[in-house]
């Protein structure tokens, strides 16, 4: 787990550097562009000068005026520029904190992944009439391969992965279902959520994936809780 905290803190430092460097890069670029810009802009005034009517002279004020129309698209453009780097140190932060769960427990409704005999620890969410539950285990094709008689009071329970008196499924990605029961009447079907160890935290097009044990992926406004991992 170390390693792996200590690979995605690098990876983080690499990228942080990466984006200081290229929001630098780009303020420069900005920043001769604009200069570029202003020295255009007083050769144009210098030219019209030189040309106007004498017998109708620029008034000095349209100058005045000019000077500051440029001013302040000098000015908006500058605002921009730092409001682009406050954005990218703010996602660099961001995702920085994001790095910190690498090696941690996610709990979200995602499918699980059953490592062939650790238990998955799972999070109910029962109907409020409901006196009895069955959990529904389901693999990635959607076949159920276990239903599990449970308490609907207890809002914290394990899967231990096995079936047939005790013979463990195959390693693997599986999802979680509750069905609600008043004595023999349905209720509902609920959902479950399941704990998942995150091995990568990545960027993507401005959102935060976290990679789970297993290969699936979620988004970080998916996860409801964390937890040190076993």
């Amino acid at each position: 787990m170390t390693n792996t905290i200590a690979a995605a803190s690098a990876a983080t430092t690499t990228a942080s550097t990466t984006t200081s460097s290229t929001s630098s890069t780009e303020s420069s670029g900005s920043s001769a562009m604009m200069s570029a810009d202003f020295e255009t802009f007083l050769t144009m005034l210098t030219v019209q000068m030189q040309n106007q009517d004498p017998l109708n002279p620029i008034e000095s004020t349209d100058y005045a005026v000019q000077l500051a129309t440029f001013s302040e698209v000098e000015q908006a453009v500058l605002t921009n520029d730092l409001l682009e780097q406050l954005s990218s140190q703010l996602s660099l932060m961001g995702f920085s904190q994001l790095s910190g769960w690498v090696g941690q427990e996610a709990r979200s409704e995602a499918a699980a992944y059953f490592d062939g005999s650790s238990p998955v620890t799972l999070s109910g969410d029962f109907a409020t009439a409901a006196n009895s539950a069955v959990l529904i285990v389901r693999d990635t094709n959607g076949n159920v391969v276990q239903e599990v008689p449970i308490d609907p009071t207890q809002k914290t329970f394990e899967w231990s992965g096995s079936v047939n008196g005790g013979t463990p499924v195959d390693e693997g990605l599986y999802s979680f279902e509750i069905e609600n029961y008043f004595n023999d009447d349905y209720l509902s079907t609920t959902s479950v959520e399941s704990y998942s160890k995150i091995v990568e935290a990545r960027a993507d097009n401005g959102d935060i994936i976290l990679v789970l044990e297993g290969g699936n992926e979620i988004g970080s406004s998916d996860v409801t809780a964390l937890r040190d991992a076993d």
